[in-house]
């Protein structure tokens, strides 16, 4: 290899590392407990790092998993988030946890996170989940039913659900690979958002009447 060609190869490198490393980068402390005070400390990824020396136990740690959420609503589910807002230590940590209740034939209906793979175990009742692969994969679907003690896997980035199909209510744990992980409910983001997009888009896109997406953002407009 010529010297110009081997000095290019580690420009390029050079550049390639930092973008590479800018999605998820590695703390280079043992922690950084966040703080809201935007006068009083270091700002990395996010959130605001306080004093180490100001770290205590209760900045990394929560109780109330033990609670099942309210389950009354349109859908049927709750989901109990355990991120970076509520445990300031897990700020760069690159993880969070969920608890997520289905009444009975209740759902967590489809969305998709934009930061985080999930891994999903159940500990009651009787899932069926599944999440769908991009375009480029032809949307394909993978799904199964999942018993207590079952383990499922949902892609960052991809489009994913899970249904109580039982009569009685269940219970799962989910880990999230993100101290925030973000989620975007398909049908609330397309239908209900503020403003709304133009009913024509949307009938053209999901092939369907223009006053059937007329009612539909009504709809999701009037619970938002």
């Amino acid at each position: 290899m010529k010297i110009s060609q081997f000095i290019i190869s580690i420009i390029t490198l050079a550049l390639v590392i930092p973008f590479s490393n800018a999605y998820d980068p590695s703390p280079l402390q043992d922690f950084c407990v966040a703080v809201g005070n935007l006068n009083n400390g270091v700002f990395v990824n996010g959130k605001l790092c306080k004093d180490p020396k100001q770290a205590k136990a209760d900045d990394f740690f929560f109780s109330g998993l033990n609670q099942a959420g309210n389950t009354d609503n349109d859908v049927k589910s709750n989901v109990t988030t355990v991120n970076v807002d509520q445990i300031p230590g897990l700020n760069t940590m690159g993880i969070s946890l969920v608890r997520i209740d289905y009444a009975p034939y209740g759902q967590n209906p489809p969305h998709t996170h934009p930061r985080a793979t999930e891994i999903l175990v159940l500990i009651e009742g009787t899932l069926y989940v599944g999440f769908v692969s991009s375009n480029q994969d032809n949307n394909r679907l993978f799904a199964k039913i999942l018993h207590p003690g079952d383990v499922f896997v949902f892609p960052i980035g991809m489009i994913h659900f899970q249904v109580n199909i039982g009569k009685t209510p269940a219970l799962a744990f989910a880990g999230l690979s993100s101290q925030n992980a973000g989620v975007i409910t398909i049908a609330n983001t397309v239908f209900g958002s503020k403003p709304p997009i133009y009913p024509e888009v949307l009938a053209q896109a999901f092939q369907l009447d223009v006053n059937v997406v007329k009612d539909l953002e009504a709809n999701f407009a009037s619970k938002n």
